[in-house]
């Protein structure tokens, strides 16, 4: 099978074909499915659901975790990458597994949003809420401008005006900050990270217990993410805290590639509430984590615009799916997170393969 052709295979139109695929690749390899029901329905009325396959030994000392949708419409790049690797050979050493997490945010994928059911960035939301949250206080001044009421006219030509002044000030680094940083108190505006765990961050958490992930000797995790970078790159982003073992381990595994956004040496704005640190305060030292993150296009052109338009049809329209402006507003999404060329996805396949070789060799070795 030639890489575009495995490409064209491992990729989907939806998040029901996107299922429905990684389902029937599970199925063929007679890996055993785990599925966990979202309580809310698809936009054909269908149901949402997160699965998980299960590749090797059951009391496998050393596993490796592939996330996949925890930004949602970001699932169409994951989806494909678990799927080709499912699909593959799946070399395995003695006393390794592989877990695939297929949609943790299925919600998110089927509506093509970046969120939450709940409107909630997933990867800001793994925070203590029983503790004072972070502030972002960049965010806060900008609010209003960066969720503007109209999406033409005035209010977007100030709203812009406002952006770029802040920009101009305070430089590009504090506005990405500012900007998807993460915010606590605007719960309609963007990176917002909640009030209180997600469904999809309970469900994490049920999975991690199901599969007994804490009892394992050494654990790693791949999470798929799009949108940031130059096109068809992927960025291996180590949130863990630079100078720990497990970012030495991160390093030594994948490279001098790795970046670090706690760091400042990461095009991530993000700061607070990636889903690694679910698994951090249960396995401590044993565990390690890395970001793939796939450039697609522009921030300023493309990819702020498009979240900017979801964010106001859902805030201050009906969503009507079938709506000429709702489509519109999809397609912009989409494209935004999934550029869906061949050139792309064969780029998305290499990077996902050699990152998955990488850390089997990294847990074995």
């Amino acid at each position: 099978m030639d890489e575009l052709h495995a490409a064209r295979m491992a990729f989907s139109t939806d998040y029901a074909d996107a299922r429905r695929r990684f389902r029937e690749t599970a199925a063929a390899i007679r890996a055993p499915v785990r599925s966990y029901d979202n309580p809310n329905r698809g936009p054909d009325g269908g149901t949402l659901t997160t699965d998980c396959a299960w590749i090797g030994p059951q009391d496998a000392a050393k596993v490796l975790i592939l996330i996949s949708a925890t930004h949602g419409v970001e699932g169409f790049c994951g989806s494909g990458c678990e799927i080709d690797w499912l699909a593959g050979e799946r070399r395995l050493a003695p006393a390794t597994a592989v877990l695939v997490i297929h949609a943790i945010n299925p919600h998110g994928f089927a509506w093509i949003r970046r969120v939450t059911e709940e409107g909630v960035d997933l990867n800001r939301n793994f925070v203590d809420f029983t503790r004072p949250l972070p502030e972002n206080p960049g965010y806060d001044a900008l609010a209003d401008a960066i969720l503007p009421p109209a999406l033409e006219g005035p209010e977007r030509a100030a709203a812009d005006a406002k952006l770029a002044a802040f920009r101009q000030e305070n430089g590009q680094t504090a506005f990405a900050v500012a900007v998807s940083g993460g915010q606590y108190k605007h719960p309609k505006g963007l990176f917002y990270g909640g009030s209180g765990p997600t469904w999809a961050n309970r469900t994490l958490g049920r999975i991690v217990d199901d599969y007994a992930i804490a009892g394992r000797g050494r654990v790693a995790a791949i999470d798929y993410h799009t949108g940031i970078g130059p096109h068809g790159y992927g960025e291996l982003i180590c949130v863990h805290e630079p100078g720990s073992p497990a970012a030495a381990r991160a390093k030594a595994w994948w490279g001098d590639s790795v970046t670090e956004p706690l760091a400042g040496t990461s095009t991530a704005g993000a700061r607070h509430g990636f889903c690694a640190r679910l698994l951090e305060e249960r396995l401590g030292d044993r565990f390690t984590f890395i970001a793939l993150e796939y450039g697609t296009y522009p921030s300023d052109t493309h990819v702020r615009p498009a979240l900017r338009a979801d964010h106001w049809l859902h805030v201050y329209t009906n969503a009507e799916w079938d709506a000429p402006q709702t489509r519109a507003i999809k397609a912009q999404i989409r494209k935004a997170f999934y550029p869906d060329t061949e050139e792309w996805r064969e780029a998305v396949l290499f990077r996902s393969r050699q990152t998955i070789r990488l850390a089997l060799a990294g847990l074995s070795g």
